[in-house]
């Protein structure tokens, strides 16, 4: 048994999991740690997740290894954090070790992005594939590739930062301090930001999705705006990388319904000849699972070593 972690900007959700995938025990806690600056952010981090993990391990004395998703990126060779584009106060953190002083069990932490690829492609509806594109739509969006049944990082671990490719010229403004990033156009923020922008009601993407749900016209068109620029921006991708298969999770992703015609749209318009048609996008088969599972499914590589 191992213990799954998918840390958000908003959410930390745990779950502890056994080889195979079944995920057994679950809880979560609200954790806003997008909002956090200053010198004080990284024991910030190490006191919220401990916070969260203690109990289950208490609960649960067979857990030998603990996996992590975390919103940032992270140095190949040392492990170490660089930094995470939407917790401006993290900056060369060694949240592993942090984490493993304090918890005393051996800890593994990567790209949260990155593992719900990993989760997807173990456990989802593509198995059996050698390579996929995921996104997860959250707090922002994050991008894991898997290139011949292995993540890619890159070779400095910065691999796949799709939520900060440049879709709009002189666009909006983003945390990582760029702008017309895509998260800033197509994330659960993005959404509800541009919902008060025009109507100047503060509501959660949840509840625009509801209003959309519901024939709120602004709500569809700022659901149909975030889907367009997905499309165009996994057009971007896999132009590059030519892989043919697209799975997308996190929260924002339950409008699929209302996403995927202006996202299927875009692609198709931005894709070049060849590759129209043979693009395969589709709604994670693991809906919120796919991060937590990707944690573990860390852990598990490590848990016999």
């Amino acid at each position: 048994m191992v213990l799954g972690v998918d840390v958000g900007g908003t959410n930390i959700r745990l779950a502890v999991v056994n080889a195979q995938g079944d995920i057994g025990e679950r809880t979560s806690q609200r954790a806003e740690l997008s909002q956090l600056a200053g010198e004080n952010a990284a024991q910030h981090v190490l006191d919220t997740l401990s916070d969260a993990i203690l109990p289950l391990l208490e609960k649960h004395p067979q857990i030998s290894v603990i996996g992590i998703g975390f919103p940032g990126f992270f140095d190949n060779k040392t492990g170490r954090m660089i930094a995470s584009p939407n917790i401006p106060g993290l900056r060369d953190f060694a949240l592993t070790d942090a984490l493993q002083e304090k918890l005393h069990l051996p800890v593994h932490v990567q790209n949260d992005a990155s593992l719900a690829a990993l989760g997807e492609f173990r456990f989802g509806a593509v198995q059996g594939l050698n390579s996929l594109l995921h996104l997860t739509l959250g707090t922002g969006i994050g991008g894991g590739l898997i290139l011949d049944g292995k993540m890619y990082g890159g070779d400095g671990g910065i691999a796949m930062e799709i939520g900060h490719m440049h879709i709009a010229p002189e666009g909006r403004i983003c945390g990582c301090g760029n702008t017309g990033c895509l998260e800033t156009y197509a994330s659960a923020t993005a959404v509800s930001k541009g919902y008060f922008e025009q109507s100047g009601k503060r509501l959660n993407a949840r509840e625009i999705c509801l209003l959309a749900e519901q024939g709120d016209q602004l709500a569809l068109t700022i659901l149909e705006e975030a889907g367009h620029y997905l499309g165009r921006a996994i057009a971007e991708t896999v132009k590059l990388l030519d892989v043919r298969h697209v799975s997308i999770s996190g929260g924002l992703s339950q409008a699929w319904p209302l996403l995927f015609p202006a996202l299927s749209q875009a692609l198709e318009e931005h894709l070049i000849p060849p590759l129209r048609g043979q693009i395969h996008v589709r709604h994670s088969a693991l809906n919120d699972d796919a991060g937590i599972l990707g944690a573990a499914s860390l852990a598990l590589a490590h848990s016999s070593e």
